[in-house]
């Protein structure tokens, strides 16, 4: 019988060493200011830093990363091209971009979620190895998980029924996915730093502006 794929849904990694030590550099002070917050405090003295996520304010507005958000924009524009949209009708906006650490204690993850109304979601790998934590993704057709059947033993790698995918980054590793598409943080041993850029774009019709 013939065989062909429908309904795909596209991630693209690349690696993109330009930015990695200045941009880790100007995080730095951030990571520093979330984990001088008076939860953060609290939560420390407590219990110690085991399983936080200290999570920066937004940095749209800092420059140290306007070229990363502009290497960023282009790409996330060829990607939807990729997928056969028409951009000509849209411009692109960066509505988040903030930077994350997970504890060094261990314990740091994310549970698996979205972010509402965004098309191009991803993230920037400042601090990562083999042996930390690292991006989970969820098969984001409703119906599917529904419906989901039991895989056979030797179903390895990728599948039409995978319900999950690993990505395993090394720093400088840019990493764009659909922003409908759900995904989530391994919990991190705490052997190493872990460190990341994370950022939302919508496409924004150029009729409503």
């Amino acid at each position: 019988m013939h065989i062909q794929q429908v309904f795909k849904s596209v991630i693209w990694t690349d690696l993109k060493l330009d930015f990695l030590k200045s941009l880790d550099k100007a995080s730095n002070k951030y990571i520093r200011e979330a984990k001088k917050t008076k939860e953060a405090k609290q939560y420390i003295k407590k219990f110690g830093d085991f399983g936080r996520s200290f999570h920066s304010k937004p940095l749209l507005d800092d420059t140290d990363f306007w070229d990363l958000k502009r290497y960023i924009n282009q790409k996330a524009l060829e990607y939807l091209i990729h997928q056969g949209y028409e951009m000509s009708f849209y411009d692109l906006s960066f509505s988040e971009l903030w930077v994350q650490e997970f504890a060094k204690n261990g314990g740091g993850h994310h549970s698996a979620h979205i972010h509402w109304n965004q098309h191009v979601s991803g993230f920037y790998f400042l601090k990562c190895s083999e042996k930390t934590s690292y991006p989970i993704f969820h098969d984001p057709r409703t119906g599917a998980r529904a419906t989901k059947l039991r895989m056979r033993d030797d179903a390895k790698g990728l599948w039409p029924g995978t319900e999950t995918v690993n990505f395993h980054p090394t720093p400088g590793t840019l990493l764009l996915f659909p922003g409908y598409m759900e995904h989530e943080f391994a919990i991190d041993p705490g052997f190493e730093p872990f460190r990341f850029i994370h950022f939302n774009i919508q496409a924004i019709p150029k009729d409503l502006k």
